[in-house]
């Protein structure tokens, strides 16, 4: 490991964003050890800052997506507030940004602005649908993008509302994808030098996220028009959430193997010499009449455990359906390292979703703290752009920065 802190130690993020899918890029590159500015507009900063849950003003949201990031709070909107950001687009590695499309131009950090002034500097711009396109200007959220990607119709049941999904997967995974890019883009510049421009939108993520339905809709020229199925995994038989003693049970019989296994199970060892269901394809199409008879035989069984037991003896896939606090407690995900532990001076210690990468050469968590609005302005002018304490004690007292008493 050397004298690396971890992997990204030494590279200066400027971080141009807020909300959930920005922030997660930006929070993923400091838990790698990253130098992570996170410029906030003045006078209130991320509006994440005002989300629950709340504690004497400290937003416990923020504390999540901000770990491990330094605050400057400016006025980007006066002459002396853009020229201090285009001064640290000099001196910076990256950019992330996730504004609608046409704003960071309009603060005179466009791609093309920023690259002529620093040539091997990455951008990477998350929006809701992407930099161009009839839908680029509109707002970007995560359930936006789920609805025009086709997503939300695909859950809920049939004859009822569709759902949104129960987490931001639209917003956490473009974060995901837009930190992966970034890591590309850092390796093509040490091969040619050059930076470039990411343009990675909720919209495409959230539509990359389709494993069966688009495929089955094109190659089918459309006699597959896929639908929400409630509680069954689209594409897929017999898989899907059924009822047991005390919870809903997640049970996947898929392949041919697991198919006859469950079939021996549950009591029916001739369903898999039947030619109904010979291929996962058809007992889609069976489900209606194959769910009943699994159902019966967990009605049957005297417990959770013990269902979980058999089916897992017979090598059939299977999960209780935990809620959010069993998961959070479950001591796989707790000495695994999935939960992490947030620290903060109001708030206290409480649980947070880890980073999903592991690395073998840096195998501890950095333990890294979340922002106060502003708390970083003088440390960033004098580290990057080498301010004297009057620049600062001046650019505060005129307005151009901001922070909050802490």
């Amino acid at each position: 490991m050397g004298a690396y802190s971890h992997i990204l130690d030494g590279y200066k993020i400027l971080d141009l964003t807020q909300f959930v899918a920005g922030p997660t890029v930006t929070r993923l590159l400091a838990e790698m050890g990253a130098e992570v500015i996170k410029v906030e507009l003045a006078p209130g900063g991320d509006p994440l800052r005002t989300m629950y849950v709340l504690k004497e003003g400290r937003s416990s949201l923020f504390v999540q997506h901000n770990r491990g990031k330094m605050s400057l709070c400016l006025d980007a909107r006066s002459a002396q507030g853009r020229a201090i950001l285009l001064d640290l687009a000099r001196v910076a590695d990256v950019i992330v940004e996730n504004f609608t499309p046409g704003a960071i131009a309009r603060m005179g950090l466009s791609y093309d602005a920023v690259s002529r002034i620093n040539p091997r500097v990455i951008m990477c711009s998350i929006s809701g649908f992407g930099q161009a396109g009839p839908l680029a200007n509109k707002p970007g959220f995560d359930t936006l993008g789920a609805a025009y990607a086709g997503v939300i119709d695909m859950n809920g049941h049939a004859d009822a509302a569709p759902s949104p999904p129960g987490a931001a997967i639209g917003d956490v995974t473009a974060g995901l994808n837009g930190a992966a890019s970034i890591g590309f883009a850092l390796l093509h510049r040490e091969r040619t030098g050059r930076g470039q421009f990411l343009d990675i939108s909720l919209l495409d993520t959230y539509f990359h996220c389709h494993d069966f339905s688009v495929q089955a809709f094109s190659a089918t020229r459309g006699d597959i028009m896929p639908r929400r199925t409630g509680p069954n995994v689209p594409g897929y038989a017999p898989a899907g959430v059924f009822r047991g003693k005390q919870r809903f049970i997640v049970i996947m019989g898929i392949t041919a193997a697991q198919w006859r296994s469950l079939c021996g199970v549950i009591g029916h060892p001739e369903l898999a010499e039947d030619p109904r269901f010979s291929t996962s394809t058809r007992r889609v199409e069976q489900m209606p009449w194959l769910r009943p008879l699994i159902q019966e035989w967990l009605d049957a069984m005297p417990s959770d455990d013990e269902i979980i037991r058999v089916l897992e003896d017979n090598r059939i896939p299977v999960a209780p359906v935990l809620s959010v606090a069993e998961a959070v407690n479950h001591p796989h995900l707790r000495q695994r390292g999935t939960v992490a532990v947030a620290r903060d001076p109001v708030l206290g210690s409480f649980d947070v979703p880890a980073s999903p990468w592991r690395f073998s050469e840096f195998p501890d968590p950095l333990d890294l703290q979340a922002p106060f609005l502003g708390e970083h302005n003088a440390a960033v002018l004098k580290r990057y752009l080498d301010y004297s304490e009057e620049q600062v004690r001046q650019l505060t007292e005129s307005g151009i920065l901001h922070f909050e008493n802490c």
